[in-house]
């Protein structure tokens, strides 16, 4: 599988990332240990900081947006003025193994499966599902990250795939869903530290991430495959994610660790999240 994802270093709070032939300086504060390859940083197409303000050093080399595939999924990249730029590669093992879950228990299942995406943002893991075949729905409280998701989707050739996209506030969409008797097999949610809805809603995880989840089990399906909880929110460590799914499911497999970037052997592996998941294994 294509992969133009590729983590050079880190150290000294930050990372050196290889975006096809884009290479990127930007902040890590978990980065605290000294660079492995300090002069490998020399060759980096552009670079940011938020020392006094927001600021990019070289942008103008940047495409003003460029694609590129990471874990068999085409994403378009672009230096916002934040500093990010449209994807988060510590997610892309979760993105295999999404389509790979999915393949697998449709076969079992004998049926086709359905995902929901919560919090979605550039879509990497709704079309890694949409390329197993799940009818999809992808969901995030901002438009404009919706439309960047929808071009991804353009751009993996999935743009008649059976996918809604959503823009609301994800309690909110979540209680109508109950209401319809919407029911999904498989559930990510990566809910951020503390975000805004559609129209402004205040989510903060510490306050929110509780009626998230009670409502995510209510629109599981009857013999549903996995629910995934991912964070980067600091203190929600695997175990603390682990131990939230578990107060729902007194049955099936569960699993967490790190999210990390990588890159070839000898680069010191570069942790960026927790992720944890509940897998049925009774169907």
């Amino acid at each position: 599988m294509n992969d133009q994802y590729e983590l050079l270093d880190s150290g000294n709070g930050k990372k050196l990332e290889r975006y096809g032939d884009i290479i990127l300086d930007r902040p890590c504060a978990q980065a605290v240990w000294a660079p492995r390859n300090p002069g490998l940083w020399e060759t980096a197409t552009a670079s940011f900081d938020r020392v006094g303000g927001l600021n990019w050093e070289g942008r103008s080399k940047v495409s003003k947006a460029w694609n590129v595939e990471i874990a068999g999924v085409v994403m378009k990249l672009s230096a916002t003025d934040f500093g990010h730029i449209g994807v988060f590669p510590e997610t892309r093992s979760l993105w295999q193994w999404i389509r790979s879950a999915l393949r697998e228990q449709a076969q079992t299942k004998g049926r086709e499966l359905k995902f929901l995406n919560l919090f979605a943002y550039s879509g990497g893991a709704t079309l890694a599902a949409a390329q197993a075949g799940a009818q999809c729905c992808h969901l995030d409280a901002s438009k404009g990250m919706v439309e960047w998701a929808r071009e991804n989707a353009k751009l993996n050739g999935l743009q008649d795939a059976p996918i809604r996209w959503i823009v609301d506030d994800v309690i909110k969409f979540l209680r109508r869903e109950v209401k319809r008797g919407n029911r999904y097999d498989g559930i990510l949610l990566d809910p951020p530290s503390f975000g805004r809805g559609k129209k402004g809603e205040l989510y903060k995880i510490e306050d929110q991430l509780m009626t998230t989840l009670d409502l995510v089990h209510e629109v599981l399906s009857e013999d549903p495959a996995f629910v995934l909880l991912t964070s980067h929110t600091p203190g929600f460590s695997p175990i603390v994610l682990g131990n939230l799914l578990r107060q729902y499911h007194q049955s099936g497999t569960f699993e967490c660790g790190e999210m990390l970037l990588t890159g070839k052997p000898g680069v010191n592996e570069l942790p960026n999240g927790n992720w944890a998941c509940w897998i049925n294994t009774f169907s």
